[in-house]
């Protein structure tokens, strides 16, 4: 029993820590008020055996890991994203091609849609011309005239929003491809 208490008396820890007003302490136990802002594990003998971190070093201490791990994560997608345009095209060509069908989906929709476009005008100046002939002859137009003109111009705005829509996806396109070729040049380039 003796010989216990001496074992354990023997490995019993010695702690350093720092107050608010910069005064050190030192003690058996740690209180728990300075847990959090770090302390020193020290030996009988006064050598550091453990250091434990205060909060906001852990903090800090999370955030370079989670910086380094971010990272490491975009030169991961960066590599997987060379493997798979080396992997994927043997030439300039090859990606000019593959830019030119992405983009025939978007020109077809912008053509469809401006086709329509030419109907929709043509509805909506017959009706505003059937309005204007009703008003001129001192009557209201129908309500149902005037759901059919809303609805008109309601289809306008819209096909109009579908033809902005594809041509910005068509910058987007050629700058993805423009990109992509700039890298597939870095990559194949001979040193």
């Amino acid at each position: 029993m003796v010989l216990l208490l001496a074992a354990g008396a023997a490995h019993a820890a010695m702690y350093r820590w720092v107050d608010g007003n910069g005064r050190v302490h030192y003690g058996d136990t740690l209180p728990p008020t300075y847990q959090k802002s770090g302390a020193s594990e020290m030996d009988k003998q006064g050598n550091v055996i453990k250091r434990t971190k205060s909060e906001e070093e852990r903090r800090a201490d999370a955030e370079r890991q989670a910086e380094a791990q971010r990272q490491r994560d975009a030169q991961e997608k960066q590599a997987q994203q060379d493997r798979a345009l080396t992997q994927t095209y043997t030439s300039e060509a090859e990606i000019d091609l593959a830019r030119d069908r992405a983009l025939e989906y978007h020109k077809l929709a912008i053509k469809s849609a401006e086709t329509r476009v030419g109907a929709v005008k043509a509805n909506l100046a017959e009706l505003r011309e059937r309005i204007a002939r009703i008003q001129k002859n001192g009557r209201k137009p129908s309500q149902n005239v005037l759901d059919q003109l809303q609805q008109t111009e309601r289809e306008n705005d819209e096909l109009q929003r579908t033809i902005q829509k594809n041509q910005d996806a068509m910058v987007a396109v050629r700058a993805k491809y423009e990109t992509d070729k700039q890298r597939f040049r870095e990559l194949t380039a001979r040193p």
